[in-house]
């Protein structure tokens, strides 16, 4: 999903994952949205759908790598899972649905909550506490 000259810049790298995952969303949008209908049939048997296997995070993730030493792999995992609920097909439907944007208004609404979980994750991390705490 990442550029393979994309860098270490965790912004950046996520940024670009976001915008590649939620192209195919779009691209695939009428099949998107029957698998997030399926999704919220009470029938479990119905759960069980090709689409919706949990992909964008690894994606996300991956993204994400350089910020291990900080983070560490659960605070990774953490983001990755954070930056999954404010973007994908669920928030596409809201933001075009309901709040009226367009796709491309909602694409920028979804990667800029992306970077917001993004920095305040980092702006929570030891890593930063340690950095406050030093300029007090």
């Amino acid at each position: 999903m990442l550029p393979s000259n994309i860098g270490d810049d965790p912004e950046q790298r996520l940024e670009a994952a976001v915008r590649g995952f939620l192209a195919m969303v779009i691209d695939t949008e009428a099949q998107q949205r029957t698998m997030l209908r399926l999704s919220l049939e009470a029938d479990a048997t119905l759960r069980d759908l090709p689409l919706r296997q949990g992909r964008a995070i690894g994606w996300f993730t991956e993204a994400l790598d350089p910020l291990i030493p900080q983070l560490g792999v659960d605070g990774v995992h953490k983001v990755a899972v954070g930056v999954r609920a404010v973007a994908g097909i669920e928030a596409l439907v809201w933001l075009v649905d309901i709040a009226g944007m367009t796709k491309g208004d909602a694409v920028e609404q979804m990667v800029w909550s992306s970077i917001a979980v993004l920095r305040r994750a980092l702006s929570e991390s030891p890593a930063s506490q340690v950095q406050t705490r030093r300029r007090l």
